[in-house]
């Protein structure tokens, strides 16, 4: 058996562009799923917030600041896995896992990825800059929850939420109550999909003894992550009665609940290669309320 990535060194003889790729690899740059499971909410917000029309600067900082974060949040979580990553199937390949890159490098590109986080929350305001904070300290504390909560996924759905308030506080200034109950919609999102994502990986995380709400849930994790579904879609349509959107928005709710009908039915067997592929068709409904929202503002009438 090989060694722990902690106990691997980078033998120092790739080349530069070889380290460039792995480092690239290790932010999942080659899998933007993630990305895009965190780009929906942050438009939903952007677009809500901003009626329609989110403000170019507020725009360019919250899209650059999803792949900096999701790329941040990769870095970090694969660093905390480093001694667990190399016993799973599907992770043992990761270029910390394989020992491609160092324990340090990946703390260094970490700590890179952070700081142009932070420059670029220092274009906001100041409550969205607070905000941003609080963000960062999800983002960190994610990786180290499987080891410590039943349900790690409430807070990477917490993290992975936090754009919908910093949206709403970079445009308007203020939180209102439909920014927070879109933060609830998106948590509960994250709990349907990461749940989809354990699920593949339950028998190594039950060996290895990380936490997981696949674990958690049991026999009882299709119909739960039904029930969760439902809410989902109700938590939608309450927070687009509240933002005064219209057909076009409840018309894209039906696709969405359609294509979480898809997912539901890809977990039914619990194979963990359909469980794998539900959470990667996860991001289409994120994608189809996104529409909504953008169909629903430009096809209002003057």
């Amino acid at each position: 058996m090989r060694p722990p990535a902690s106990q691997r060194v980078n033998t120092g003889t790739t080349t530069l562009g070889e380290s460039l790729r792995q480092y690239a690899l290790l932010m999942r740059l080659d899998r933007p799923i993630g990305i895009w499971l965190l780009l929906w909410p942050t438009l939903w917000a952007l677009w809500i917030s901003g009626d329609g029309r989110p403000q170019p600067l507020v725009f360019s900082v919250m899209v650059l600041g999803v792949v900096v974060m999701r790329s941040a949040g990769c870095v970090i979580n694969d660093w905390a896995d480093r001694d667990l990553d190399p016993h799973v199937e599907r992770t043992r390949d990761r270029p910390l896992a394989a020992g491609r890159v160092t324990p340090q490098e990946a703390l260094a590109l970490f700590v890179a990825l952070a700081l142009v986080a932070v420059a670029l929350a220092l274009q906001l305001n100041r409550l969205a800059r607070l905000l941003a904070v609080g963000g960062g300290l999800l983002t960190v504390a994610y990786p180290f929850m499987k080891r410590i909560i039943a349900a790690p996924q409430l807070v990477l759905g917490a993290a992975f939420g936090w754009s919908v308030p910093m949206a709403f506080a970079a445009q308007t200034g203020t939180v209102p109550r439909l920014a927070w109950l879109l933060w609830l919609a998106v948590v509960v999102w994250a709990l349907v999909y990461d749940t989809l994502y354990a699920m593949a990986d339950r028998a190594d995380d039950l060996e290895l003894g990380v936490k997981s709400t696949a674990i958690l849930f049991g026999n009882a994790d299709v119909f739960i992550v039904s029930l969760l579904m439902i809410v989902l879609v109700l938590a939608l349509a309450l927070a687009g009665k509240l933002a005064g959107l219209g057909p076009w928005y409840f018309g894209a709710l039906l696709v969405a609940a359609a294509l979480m009908l898809k997912e539901r039915r890809l977990i039914a067997g619990r194979e963990p290669a359909l469980c794998f592929q539900a959470f990667l068709h996860s991001h289409w409904v994120g994608a189809a309320v996104f529409a909504g929202i953008v169909l629903d503002y430009t096809f209002r009438p003057a």
